[in-house]
C-alpha cells in the first residue's frame, strides 16, 4: 500500500495529480494530512489520516514531534510518498525510515547548497534525499545533482507535477503584475522590499500591481507601506493561476511559482540570492537579490520575449510518468 502525504497547500497541489492518476488506474493508496495548513481541509476530500500539530515554543519542532510515533498511520503501508522540502515532508520521511518503509521523494534534487536559503527547506530536502529510495527529479539538472551526491539508483526525471494542474490553461496578456513575497528568511528585510515595490508601482502607473498578501503577521505589519500597490487577500489556487496566466510578469520569492510562470510563458523576477530552479534563469527568470535591483530586473521582465521558449520544468504529464514507475516497482516486488 502506498501512503501519499501532504501537510501544506502547495504540497497538496503537487500530490493531487498523482492521487488522481492512482485513482484512474485503480492503484491502492491512502492519504495522510500532517496538519501544517489546517485551512486546507475545507477544500479537499477527507484524508484517510490526519493529525493536529502540537503546540510548543518552536513551530518546526512541533511539526516533527507531532508526526513521529504515529504507528496507526503506517500500519500495512509498504511505501510512503513525500513531496518537496517542508518540515512535514522531512518528518514523515524520517518516520518511514524508522519503520524501514520505502520512500518516494517527489520533486527531488533541488538545491541551493546554502542551508539558510531557503530556510528550513534546503536542509529538509537534502535530508529527505538521504532517506529516500526513489527520487522523482523534475529536471535532468536535478537528477545530475543527486547523482553527483552519490544517489545513483532509482533517480527518474519526470517533470514537476505542479504543471499537470495547469496544462489546460490558456494565457492572455494584460497590464498586470502579480507579486508574492513572504519567505521566512526575508522577514527581516521586508520593509525595504515593500518600499521598493511601492516605488516601482508608482513609477509604472500604466501597470496594475496586485499583491495577494500572505496572512503571516510578520508580512501583514508592512501592508501600509504598499499605498501604490493593490493588496488583496490570498487567492484560491485556481484564481491565482488565472491571474498568473493573464499577467504581464511576476515578482516573487516563491520556488514553485517559477515553474508555473515558465510553463505559462510569463517572465519572473525572483527576489532571492539563490534559486534551486536555475534551469529557467536568463530565459524565463532573473535573480533580484536586493530591493535596489528591483527596477532593473523589472525592466528585464517587461522586455523579455519567451513565447517560443520551451519550459524546462516538464510537459504537464508528470503524474502519468510517476505512476508508470510505481506500477513497475510494484511488479518487481510482486515477482521477487
Amino acid at each position: 500500500m502506498l501512503l501519499v502525504t501532504f501537510g501544506t497547500r502547495p504540497e497538496y497541489i503537487k500530490v493531487l495529480p498523482v492521487i488522481n492518476e492512482l485513482k484512474k488506474r485503480s492503484l491502492p493508496y491512502k492519504t495522510f494530512f500532517t496538519g501544517q495548513h489546517t485551512d486546507l481541509l475545507s477544500d479537499i476530500d477527507p484524508p484517510d489520516y490526519q493529525i493536529p500539530i502540537s503546540t510548543g515554543g518552536n513551530r518546526l519542532d512541533s511539526i516533527v514531534q507531532s508526526i513521529l510515533n504515529r504507528e496507526e498511520i503506517f500500519e500495512n503501508i509498504r511505501t510512503v510518498l513525500v513531496q518537496g522540502d517542508t518540515t512535514s515532508a522531512f518528518a514523515t520521511a524520517l518516520a518511514a525510515f524508522h519503520r524501514k518503509l520505502s520512500i518516494y521523494h517527489l520533486e527531488a534534487g533541488l538545491r541551493t547548497y546554502d542551508k539558510n536559503s531557503p530556510y528550513p527547506e534546503e536542509f529538509n530536502r537534502r535530508a529527505i534525499s538521504a532517506l529516500a529510495d526513489v527520487h522523482f527529479a523534475p529536471t535532468q539538472t536535478a537528477a545530475d545533482r543527486l547523482e553527483n551526491e552519490g544517489y545513483t539508483n532509482n533517480v527518474f526525471v519526470v517533470g514537476n507535477t505542479v504543471l499537470d494542474n495547469i496544462s489546460h490553461i490558456e494565457t492572455t496578456l494584460e497590464d498586470r503584475v502579480i507579486i508574492t513575497l513572504h519567505r521566512r528568511e526575508k522577514h527581516h528585510e521586508l520593509k525595504e522590499w515593500f518600499e521598493a515595490l511601492n516605488n516601482l508601482a508608482k513609477n509604472n502607473p500604466q501597470l496594475d500591481f496586485v499583491f495577494p498578501i500572505h496572512p503571516n503577521p510578520n508580512v501583514q505589519k508592512y501592508r501600509p507601506l504598499l499605498s501604490g500597490v493593490r493588496v488583496v487577500e490570498p487567492l484560491a489556487h485556481t484564481e491565482f493561476i488565472e491571474s498568473l496566466a493573464s499577467c504581464k510578469y511576476i515578482i516573487t520569492d516563491s520556488g514553485g511559482i517559477q515553474e508555473e510562470a515558465a510553463f505559462l510563458k510569463k517572465p519572473c523576477v525572483v527576489c532571492r540570492e539563490f534559486t534551486e530552479r536555475g534551469e529557467g534563469l536568463g530565459t524565463f527568470s532573473v535573480l533580484c537579490p536586493t530591493p535596489k535591483e528591483l527596477e532593473l530586473c523589472s525592466n528585464w521582465a517587461l522586455s523579455a520575449n519567451i513565447l517560443d521558449e520551451k519550459c524546462p520544468y516538464g510537459d504537464g504529464n508528470s503524474a502519468s510518468y510517476i505512476c508508470d514507475i510505481h506500477e513497475n516497482i510494484i511488479g518487481d516486488l510482486t515477482n521477487a
